[in-house]
């Protein structure tokens, strides 16, 4: 058993004591009525607060702010895995649902290739913007690329990342592809595989074309696993609700852990790369604008009653939490029929997402590349890195994380050095709030833009700014 010295567990109670008086403050702002979203934001302007408090008064690393650290991880981690938790079950439910409630099924088809050109089509220019960063800035090739291999800090996350992840970084395209298959769909609903997350999307979608085939052969039993699915279904929304509760106090321990952890001299040295980051994340909302715009819906009025999901999917940094929102916030205050938002919204949490994997792993491949004598402005690697991006972008799943997933995806198969994933580690998460939050915007938009292109959309609700959606069901915690 270690034993802790007095100098170190004093300064660490006083801080976690903080900590407690900070979340007894969240609940009893919850308590006084104070709506969700502020109280997210909010718990995000303590964590900030409370991350640098501890980094000041104790020190980056000292004893008493790692023990700290440990039991404030409890919460932020605790919350994490709930999240995680919940990736499989809301994808299968969210999918077959999509299939039990559409009402038209000749819309299915038309439904699900628009669903799927708008994801893989806006992560193709994704990762062209996020190439486009990085080749035209000065990062390609920058100076601190040549610390990556001899950094050991950075060395060793990479290298533990690379034995995680060994198993699809090794893999040729055509057997990443093969990987997709669900061949034991209960191990891959115990996430056993880096690629579990699109072989149950595949699995679910498989469910929901026999229930289509069963329906039209036998009403009685069609309608039956109809009533178990919808049981199904409210059961993990209410688990959602729950554990999106804890959403506050979960964005506190999280925030204030990265603050407290965090290296600000290389926030400071990797400053470009952070602001570059953002550049390209706003330029592809723009994106997404001028899609709405060709839908003949308006960007303004999106981004008006878009606001509370993409919000929470900022602070909490998890597209799988913020499902359960998107689906409420397609259905209620954009137009879009449920069976489109569900496909949308499941869709979008595992395939081309536009931040977390097209516009981050370019980058990273195109900053790296030059180290190896790579020509980034050469057409072959501009077509290769779009390719293996749009590629790679199935199953990245809808939590933390996701996004140094699919970095390794992308250059493993490109052949080009991990060591970078391990030298930006530490402002990654920086960089995460804003990528989550546009992954689940292109869900959104594929809604809307499948639901009009199947002619469900609707406009009624769309240009009513006073159907905006509810966040009632997630704050019963």
């Amino acid at each position: 058993m270690c034993i802790v010295s007095a100098e170190t567990v004093l300064p660490a109670l006083a801080t976690l004591a903080v900590f407690a008086a900070l979340l007894a403050m969240l609940k009893l702002l919850k308590n006084r009525g104070l709506a969700f979203t502020p109280r997210v934001f909010t718990a995000l302007g303590l964590g900030i607060a409370l991350g640098v408090g501890i980094q000041l008064a104790l020190g980056r690393g000292s004893d008493a702010a790692l023990w700290a650290l440990d039991w404030i991880a409890v919460v932020g981690q605790g919350y994490i895995a709930l999240l995680k938790m919940l990736v499989m079950p809301l994808v299968f439910v969210a999918i077959v649902g999509a299939f039990t409630r559409t009402k038209v099924t000749e819309n299915l088809g038309r439904i699900s290739v628009v669903v799927l050109a708008v994801l893989l089509g806006t992560v193709a220019v994704a990762a062209l913007v996020g190439w486009a960063g990085a080749a035209f800035t000065g990062l390609a090739g920058a100076s601190f690329t040549a610390d990556a291999g001899s950094d050991a800090a950075a060395a060793a996350a990479a290298s533990a990342l690379q034995d995680s992840e060994q198993q699809v970084a090794d893999l040729t395209l055509p057997q990443e592809i093969l990987s997709f298959i669900p061949s034991n769909v209960f191990a891959d609903f115990a996430g056993s595989r880096p690629t579990s997350t699109i072989a149950v999307v595949i699995f679910s979608a498989i469910v929901g074309v026999a229930y289509l085939r069963l329906r039209d052969r036998d009403s009685a039993q069609a309608a039956f696993f109809q009533q178990l699915v919808d049981s199904l279904y409210g059961i993990v929304m209410r688990i959602v609700a729950m554990v999106l509760g804890l959403a506050p106090y979960g964005v506190l321990a999280l925030i204030a852990h990265v603050m407290a952890s965090s290296d600000y001299r290389a926030v400071l040295d990797l400053g470009k790369f952070v602001l570059v980051s953002y550049a390209a994340i706003a330029f592809m909302f723009v994106v997404h604008a001028l899609v709405l715009l060709a839908n003949r819906a308006s960007p303004l009025r999106y981004a008006k009653k878009a606001f509370p999901v993409l919000s929470f999917a900022f602070v909490a940094r998890s597209s799988a939490g913020a499902l359960p929102l998107n689906i409420e916030t397609q259905t209620n205050a954009l137009g879009v029929d449920e069976a489109t938002a569900n496909f949308a919204a499941s869709f979008g949490m595992s395939i081309g997402q536009n931040g977390c994997a097209g516009i981050y792993p370019a980058m990273l491949a195109t900053i790296i590349a030059p180290t190896v004598g790579i020509d980034v402005f050469s057409p072959a690697f501009v077509a290769g890195l779009v390719a293996v991006v749009v590629i790679s972008s199935f199953g990245v799943a809808g939590v933390g994380g996701g996004a140094t997933f699919a970095s390794l995806i992308v250059l493993g198969t490109m052949g080009l050095p991990l060591e970078i994933v391990g030298l930006l580690a530490s402002v990654e998460p920086l960089i995460d709030m804003g990528r989550t939050a546009l992954n689940v915007s292109d869900s959104m938009v594929a809604g809307v833009t499948a639901s009009n292109a199947a002619g469900t959309l609707d406009r009624t609700v769309y240009n009513d700014p006073e159907a905006r959606v509810s966040t009632g069901m997630h704050t019963e915690l």
